[in-house]
């Protein structure tokens, strides 16, 4: 019998090192998904539509939003972001996990929806480190740069809304982090009672 997947919010500043974090945890273990935004924003070098993000124009977007079509929804940086309600309960109930990368303001949302949701925040260990991994990235102007910085610390401060917190100082130390998280939610009782259902009923009836 197999329990329906669990549904995880990872959330941080820019330049936290979250994308990088959740693409290596995707990797790192089965049966985990990460829903595939919405935004009007445009691609990025090497970004592809379909797997990076669904890019659409504003007026799409909106339409999309009328109609009730997201779990969530935010404006990031000027542009629009959504997660698509069907997708993230057609992949839950196939038992898949489910990892929505959106910040704090769509993490209220989707709690409210779904209140089992389970939460993480990433931090930066310091902010010049930030700043450092902003510019290292070399697609943002000094203007961008300051902006992203400010924004920044605004969501920081959201920081105990989240279940989980995990400091990206070191790479792979938070990666393992968050595999642990995730490990230690797949062993809750009332997941493993349905997983190990077969097991469970040899051993109580001998």
């Amino acid at each position: 019998m197999k329990a329906i997947g669990d549904l995880f919010i990872i959330s941080a500043p820019s330049g936290a090192g979250k994308t990088s974090l959740v693409k290596a945890l995707l990797g790192a273990l089965p049966d985990i998904r990460i829903s595939v935004s919405h935004t009007t924003r445009d691609p990025r070098q090497n970004e592809q539509e379909g797997i990076d993000y669904h890019f659409v124009d504003a007026s799409t977007f909106e339409s999309m939003l009328a109609q009730d079509l997201f779990l969530e929804h935010a404006m990031v940086f000027r542009h629009y972001y959504g997660t698509s309600r069907a997708w993230v309960e057609k992949t839950l109930k196939l038992g898949q996990d489910v990892v929505l990368e959106i910040d704090w303001q769509g993490a209220q949302q989707v709690r409210i929806l779904w209140p089992n949701t389970i939460s993480i925040f990433i931090l930066p260990p310091t902010l010049s480190e930030l700043e450092n991994r902003l510019r290292a990235r070399g697609r943002d102007s000094e203007m961008d740069i300051a902006y992203r910085l400010g924004v920044s610390q605004e969501e920081m401060k959201h920081y105990s809304e989240f279940d989980f917190l995990v400091c990206n100082e070191h790479f792979d130390q938070a990666l393992d982090d968050l595999k642990g998280i995730v490990r230690s939610i797949r062993l809750r009782q009332q997941r493993q009672a349905k997983q190990l259902h077969s097991i469970i009923t040899q051993l109580l009836n001998p």
